[in-house]
């Protein structure tokens, strides 16, 4: 999260971090599939690292995946493949944190209602494209939008 006000625009996005391992990871595959003499490993490892790198860019382009813009009126933009979307506190019908089971696990998700040209959508948020927990940006937005 990125605040450096109680006025500032606000920001969520999957940590630098943990794009640049899936690019050092992606490109080491690439390397590793290069180097393979074995025809299907070489194809799995280059699937592999397509995998890794679509995701490094995948994580780049949407950086910052949610934010808030404060002003009047407060505006929660977020991004996704095709760019930015903005949403008026009208705009949003609901946020919640909602708890998935994965792997086993109950995993916090972080859900938004948003009305879009007339149409209802849905948005989920993990961990990794918040790059923290769901609960703590739930409070944030609940604060902002309230307003």
């Amino acid at each position: 999260m990125t605040a450096t006000g109680p006025d500032s625009r606000l920001s969520w996005s999957t940590p630098p971090a943990a794009l640049a391992a899936c690019g050092i990871g992606g490109l080491v595959l690439a390397a590793a599939a290069i180097l393979s003499t074995d025809g299907p490993g070489r194809l799995l490892i280059g699937i592999a690292a397509l995998g890794l790198l679509g995701l490094t860019g995948l994580g780049l382009r949407q950086r910052p995946r949610l934010a808030v813009e404060p002003g009047d009126p407060v505006h929660v933009v977020v991004r996704g493949l095709t760019g930015p979307q903005r949403y008026t506190p009208e705009q949003v019908l609901r946020v919640r944190v909602v708890h998935y089971r994965r792997l086993g696990r109950r995993m916090p998700m972080l859900e938004m209602d948003v009305d879009q040209h007339g149409e209802e959508r849905l948005i989920i948020f993990g961990r990794w494209d918040l790059g923290t927990h769901p609960e703590d940006v739930l409070e944030v937005l609940q604060v902002h939008l309230a307003r």
